[in-house]
């Protein structure tokens, strides 16, 4: 059974805690954040031990891996500590707001051979691995374009804005990595916009609500992304991919799929699951095993600090777009 230590007690540590307290595979040990209430609530919930210091959590020997979900800006140095006492780690994303300070971290955990996992979780979503498995089984046959919708139901607070990073590296880079991974290929320029339109606030305080970013890879294959931080009819999640066979479609879940016709109203449907702790429960769940698969096998990580550089490098392209309103070329 895996040792697990959760380092941050917010939505996401309580997920993955909750998570891995439920693994037969594994045991919740102790449960870290700065703020000891949170913290102590979260393990006195679970059965784990609660502290305010993530290093000494990262430093007790019944602990064989670690979840980092802390703020962004404590990722590196937590990851770092972690790979040098030889834990397995499974970050959230990203693994930083700059480029160069990733990209550095990424070179030091492969030279200690660390074994790292990043939190694209969406890639371990149900109706997203059956869209890659049918791509990868000639489904659509050839693949030429990726549409992908991605918008909130509300925005988060400004206080989140504010450290956030933007939507290109916040919200946006979830849908580059499943970019990344439906072509196939690594998008090698990108062409985006970027616009404030739901809340005022949000602009003051530097950031953007709108965003579109259009991609084409060295073969000429495309991907269109939109984004909102607020659509007033809920959640809304979709896929397609356009291949020379034909187009899959993986659309929004709802709770049931019971439709009403009435005077009032055709087709009537269930509202979209309410934000991304529901929509995603299971992926966040999927995740999970395969770290643990990873981790008690040796075999390699689903996913690399590697690809959360790419999807960061491909962010900071989008958001230099944007801001310039060129095509931007992504680096190597």
């Amino acid at each position: 059974m895996i040792r697990v230590a959760v380092l941050g007690a917010g939505r996401i540590g309580k997920i993955h805690a909750h998570n891995f307290a439920a693994s037969p595979r594994s045991r919740l040990v102790v449960v870290a954040d700065t703020i000891a209430a949170a913290a102590e609530a979260l393990a006195g919930e679970l059965d784990a031990d609660a502290g305010t210091d993530a290093k000494a959590a990262l430093a007790r020997a019944d602990v064989d891996a670690v979840v980092i979900g802390t703020p962004t800006d404590t990722h590196v140095e937590l990851m770092l500590e972690a790979a040098r006492r030889g834990k397995a780690v499974l970050c959230e994303k990203p693994i930083d707001l700059d480029i160069a300070r990733a990209e550095a971290a990424t070179r030091e955990l492969e030279r200690l051979g660390a074994r790292v996992m990043v939190a694209f979780n969406r890639r371990f979503d149900p109706s997203a691995q059956a869209l890659r498995r049918a791509i990868d089984a000639g489904g659509v046959g050839e693949v030429r374009q990726v549409v992908i919708t991605s918008r909130d139901p509300a925005p988060p607070p400004l206080s989140y804005i504010a450290h956030s990073g933007g939507i290109f590296r916040d919200m946006m880079i979830h849908d580059l990595d499943m970019a990344r991974w439906l072509l196939g290929e690594e998008p090698t320029e990108v062409l985006a916009t970027a616009s404030c339109l739901v809340d005022p606030a949000i602009g003051h305080a530097g950031d953007h609500d709108t965003a579109m970013a259009i991609m084409r890879t060295a073969s000429g294959r495309q991907c269109h992304i939109n984004n909102c931080r607020a659509a007033a009819y809920g959640y809304d999640q979709r896929l397609e991919v356009l291949g020379s066979r034909g187009m899959m479609l993986n659309d929004n879940l709802r709770a049931t799929t019971l439709r009403r016709y009435t005077a009032e109203s055709t087709e009537a449907r269930e509202p979209l699951l309410n934000f991304f702790l529901e929509r995603y429960a299971e992926s966040y769940r999927n995740e999970l095993d395969a770290f643990l698969a990873a981790v008690e096998t040796g075999s390699a990580m689903p996913v690399t600090p590697r690809d959360g550089c790419r999807a960061l490098r491909i962010s900071d392209a989008a958001l230099q777009s944007a801001t310039t309103g060129l095509l931007v070329r992504v680096q190597a």
